[in-house]
């Protein structure tokens, strides 16, 4: 039987991207997405559903986005769950399901993007392992290739 593990999520930042380094110079960054879910309850009153989701970035794209984006910006990300699972100190059982990131498109019009000045990077997203796409879409539109 085929199988799928894709996700697409368009949301804003919770926090600063957080870095980090592996011993082979591998920068690995951690974000959280805010997404948000509006709809009318049965009995006809306005509600807001918010979810938050933890998503890990690797490599070159990890920079960029480090280096791009800070807390509040908009973001699309594309990539695939990952469930992690492991035991406290304590001997507790945890685990946590994440994205992993494996392209990132910016939304926005760059309006406080980087903390040198904001505006459009002047970048070519290809140089950093990022889809040729990365910048092209507007607020509220992710421009690619989404199956729906």
């Amino acid at each position: 039987m085929a199988q799928l593990n894709r996700v697409f999520l368009m949301g804003n930042l919770t926090r600063d991207p957080q870095q980090r380094f592996l011993p082979s110079g591998q920068s690995v960054v951690e974000l959280g997405l805010a997404t948000n879910r509006k709809y009318t309850a049965q009995n006809g009153e306005k509600r807001e559903e918010v979810t938050f989701v933890d998503i890990e970035v690797w490599g070159k794209t990890a920079e960029v986005i480090v280096k791009y984006f800070k807390k509040g910006n908009p973001i699309f990300v594309e990539g695939r769950l990952k469930y992690d699972s492991w035991q406290t100190k304590e001997g507790e059982k945890r685990s946590k399901l994440k994205v992993v990131l494996d392209r990132f498109e910016f939304l926005g019009g760059g309006q406080g993007r980087a903390q040198d000045g904001g505006g459009s990077a002047d970048l070519d997203p290809t140089d950093f392992g990022v889809d040729a796409n990365a910048g092209g879409g507007q607020q509220g539109e992710a421009s690619g290739d989404i199956p729906f």
